[in-house]
C-alpha cells in the first residue's frame, strides 16, 4: 500500500534524491524547505524541478522552526511516515556558527518531533552523522559506541538530536530510526563538499587544498546506497533504533584525489595546508545491524561513484553553459 510520507528538507542533496525514490515507488510526498542561503537557491530549484512535475509531490517554503510553518504542512491526512533531513550541515562552518548550527539542528528537531508526536506519526526517521564518533580511534565504528565526546558543534548538535528522538521514544512510545551518514556523495551533492570541489577546480585547472598530509580516511557513500537504506529504515523494528549508513569502506584523501584525476582526465593542482578544528582522521561504518536489521546492502565502490560523479558533473557544467549562451543570445 502507497505510504503518505513527509521530508524536511526536501529540495537538499539527499532529501530531494529521498523524495523522488518514495514518488517512484508510488508513495506520496509532502515537501518542506526553507531554502537556507548556505548555497545557492538555484541548485535546490533545479532539485525540486522533477519533484514538481509528479502529482504526488507537495511542497511548501519554510522554516522547521517556525510552528505557524508546521501548522500548514500537508494536506490534512495523516502522515504514514516522517523523514527528517532538514538541517544545518557541515562540520567546518558549525566551528564559524555554533549558535546558528544548535538552534536549526536541536530547536528544529524538537519543533519536528512535537508536529509528529501530535499527529501520532507511526515512523520518525531522523538524520544524523557519522561525526557523532569525534575522534574514535575503534574501527569500524559501531552504533554501540561511546559517542559522547563529538569534536564540533555540527556533531554535538546531530548528538543531541539522536538524544531527544531517544526521549521522545520513551516519553511518548514514538518509533524512531536514526540513521548516521557517512560521507555522502553523488549527483546534486552539495557545491562546497570535497568530491564537488575538486572536481570543479581540477576541471576548471584551479587549485585544490588538501588539509592534513592526504593521509585522513573517510568512508564515502554514493547516493543511492544512503536512499535503499533511508527506504530500509522506513521498516525497522519498533521502539529507538540506530544504524549506520556506509559503504564500510575506507580510502584516504590522497587516493580519492588521485581517482577523481582518472576521473577527470588531468592532474590536480594540489596545495596542502594544515589539519582543520573538527576534522577527524577518519570514519569508517561497521553496517552489521543495518544489514541485518533494514537489509541495507550497499553497491556502489567509490571507484564506480567517483566516476558516476564526475559524469554527472560534466553533463551539468555543459547543460549551464548551453543555458548562459542562450541567455546571452
Amino acid at each position: 500500500m502507497p505510504l503518505n510520507v513527509y521530508v524536511t528538507g526536501a529540495a537538499g542533496f539527499i532529501g530531494s534524491h529521498v523524495a523522488e525514490a518514495l514518488l517512484s515507488r508510488g508513495d506520496r510526498v509532502c515537501g518542506l524547505d526553507n531554502f537556507d542561503p548556505f548555497y545557492d537557491r538555484a541548485v535546490k530549484e533545479r532539485n525540486l524541478s522533477a519533484l514538481r512535475a509528479n502529482p504526488g509531490f507537495s511542497f511548501l517554503e519554510g522554516d522547521i522552526r517556525n510552528p505557524g510553518t508546521l501548522a500548514l504542512w500537508g494536506d490534512g491526512s495523516r502522515p504514514d511516515a516522517l523523514i527528517h533531513l532538514a538541517a544545518k550541515a557541515g562540520v567546518r562552518p558549525s566551528v564559524a556558527d555554533p549558535a546558528g548550527y544548535a538552534d536549526v539542528n536541536v530547536h528544529g528537531t524538537i519543533r519536528i518531533l512535537e508536529w509528529a508526536r501530535e499527529r501520532e506519526i507511526p515512523k520518525v526517521l531522523f538524520a544524523s552523522s557519522s561525526s557523532v564518533y569525534g575522534g574514535n580511534t575503534k574501527v569500524p565504528f559501531s552504533e554501540d559506541d561511546f559517542v559522547d565526546h563529538p569534536v564540533s558543534p555540527y556533531a554535538a548538535t546531530k548528538k543531541a538530536g539522536e538524544l531527544l528522538c531517544h526521549t521522545y521514544c520513551h516519553l511518548y512510545r514514538m518509533n524512531v530510526a536514526a540513521l548516521r551518514f557517512f560521507t555522502v556523495y553523488g549527483p546534486r551533492q552539495r557545491p562546497e563538499m570535497a568530491i564537488h570541489k575538486f572536481t570543479r577546480r581540477i576541471l576548471e585547472g584551479e587549485e585544490i587544498e588538501l588539509y592534513g598530509d592526504g593521509s585522513s580516511r573517510r568512508d564515502y557513500t554514493f547516493i543511492d546506497d544512503i536512499v535503499s537504506g533511508v527506504l530500509g529504515a522506513l521498516d525497522a523494528p519498533p521502539g529507538y533504533r540506530v544504524y549506520n549508513l556506509g559503504e564500510s569502506a575506507t580510502i584516504s584523501l590522497s587516493d580519492l584525489v588521485s581517482l577523481l584525476e582518472k576521473a577527470c582526465g588531468r592532474p590536480a593542482l594540489r596545495r596542502g595546508k594544515p589539519f582543520q578544528p573538527g576534522d577527524v582522521p577518519i570514519t569508517f561504518a561497521d553496517i552489521s545491524r543495518a544489514r541485518a536489521e533494514i537489509g541495507y546492502d550497499p553497491r556502489v565502490p567509490i571507484e564506480l561513484g567517483v566516476a558516476r560523479f564526475v559524469e554527472w558533473y560534466r553533463r551539468q557544467a555543459t547543460r549551464e553553459a548551453t543555458r548562459k549562451e542562450g541567455g546571452v543570445r
